[in-house]
C-alpha cells in the first residue's frame, strides 16, 4: 500500500476519467469565445453599461469555461445515478451555450442583453435566456443531489467536493434577485425590467472587465462568489492533500474533513455577508464599519476553529500504518 492509498492518506484520482464530452466541447468554445471577445475590446471603444461591449462576453466565457470543465469532471466520478448525471451534464452545457451565445451576439450588437424588454426580439431572446438558466439551475440541482449518493475520494474530498456543490447551487439561485424590476423601473418604464445594481442604475463606475460597482450595492458578487464554490472547495481540500506530505496532522482524513467543515461554514457565510452588504446598496469597495465587524467576525470564528482543530491533532496524533509511511 502507497502513502496515497494509506486510510491516513488522500487517495489518488482514477488513472481513466471519462469526461463529460458536451461540457468539455462549450469549454473549448468558452475559451475561443474568450479570445475573441479579449481582442474585440481592445478593437472596439463602443460601451454598453458603462463597459466596453465585449467586457460581458469575455467574463462570461472565461467563468463558463472554468465552470463546464468542472463538471465534466464532477461528472465523471458519478457511478450511481450516472446516466441521470450524464443527460444533466448535456443541458447544463445546452443551456450555457445558449445563454453565452446570446450574450455575445447581444453585445456585438451594441446592446444589453440582460433584462432587455425594449423590443419584440429583445424581449424574446431575454426570455431565451431566463429560461434556460432556470433549466441550468434545475440541472445543477440535479446533479449536486447525485453527489451526495456517490464516494468521491476520500471522507474529506467527498464533502468538499458536496459542499461546493450545494453553496454553488445556491449562488446560482441569487442571481434571481436580479430579476425583479426595480421601483424606479416601474415608475419610468425604459425597456429594462430588473437590475443587478442596488441604490442606483445599472451602469455607474464599476471595477475593470467584471464591472461590479465601486459606489453601490451588486448583487452579481454573491452570485459569482456563490456560484464558484463549486472550484473553490476542493481546490482548497487538493491544498490540504499537498500539504499532507509535509505537514504531518493533515494526513489524519479526520481532521481534512474538520477542516473542509470549516472551510464551507466560512464560505457560506461569506456568500452570507456580500449578498447582505449588495441588498444594503453599498458597494465591494466601500464596506462600513459594520460589514467589518461581520467580516472579522467570519474571519476569527474560522481561524479559531482551524487552530483548536490543529491543536487537537497534535494532542491526540494518530499513528499511521507502516506502509503508509514507505
Amino acid at each position: 500500500m502507497t502513502a496515497l492509498a494509506s486510510p491516513r492518506s488522500p487517495r489518488a484520482l482514477p488513472a481513466r476519467i471519462e469526461w463529460h464530452r458536451p461540457l468539455l466541447a462549450v469549454a473549448a468554445a468558452m475559451a475561443l469565445l474568450a479570445l475573441v471577445a479579449l481582442a474585440g475590446r481592445f478593437l472596439s471603444t463602443t460601451e454598453v453599461t458603462g463597459l466596453n461591449q465585449w467586457d460581458k462576453p469575455l467574463k462570461f466565457a472565461i467563468s463558463s469555461a472554468i465552470y463546464t470543465v468542472t463538471w465534466s469532471w464532477l461528472i465523471a466520478q458519478v457511478g450511481r445515478g450516472r446516466r441521470v448525471a450524464r443527460i444533466a451534464g448535456t443541458v447544463i452545457a445546452v443551456a450555457i451555450l445558449l445563454e453565452v451565445a446570446i450574450i455575445a451576439a447581444v453585445a456585438a450588437a451594441g446592446t444589453t442583453s440582460h433584462f432587455n424588454v425594449s423590443t419584440p426580439l429583445s424581449t424574446t431572446l431575454w426570455a431565451i435566456m431566463a429560461g434556460s438558466i432556470a433549466v441550468l439551475w434545475i440541472a445543477n440541482l440535479v446533479v449536486a443531489a447525485l453527489l451526495f449518493r456517490n464516494p468521491l475520494g476520500d471522507r474529506a474530498r467527498t464533502w468538499a467536493i458536496r459542499l461546493g456543490a450545494a453553496i454553488s447551487v445556491v449562488g446560482l439561485g441569487l442571481g434571481y434577485l436580479m430579476t425583479s424590476p426595480t421601483a424606479q423601473q416601474l415608475a419610468d418604464f425604459k425597456g429594462i425590467a430588473g437590475a443587478h445594481t442596488v441604490g442606483l442604475p445599472d451602469g455607474g463606475p464599476g471595477l475593470p472587465i467584471l464591472g461590479w460597482s465601486t459606489v453601490a450595492g451588486d448583487l452579481r458578487i454573491p452570485h459569482f462568489v456563490g456560484m464558484h464554490a463549486l472550484q473553490a472547495l476542493p481546490l482548497a481540500l487538493l491544498v490540504l492533500e499537498l500539504l499532507s506530505r509535509r505537514v504531518t496532522a493533515f494526513r489524519d482524513v479526520r481532521v481534512r474533513v474538520r477542516l473542509v467543515a470549516v472551510g464551507a461554514g466560512a464560505y457560506a457565510a461569506v456568500v452570507a455577508l456580500v449578498t447582505w452588504q449588495a441588498l444594503r446598496g453599498q458597494s465591494i469597495v466601500q464596506p462600513d464599519l459594520l460589514t467589518l465587524w461581520a467580516a472579522a467576525g467570519i474571519a476569527v470564528a474560522a481561524l479559531a476553529a482551524v487552530t483548536a482543530i490543529l491543536a487537537a491533532a497534535r494532542m491526540h496524533p494518530v499513528a499511521e500504518p507502516a506502509a503508509a509511511l514507505a
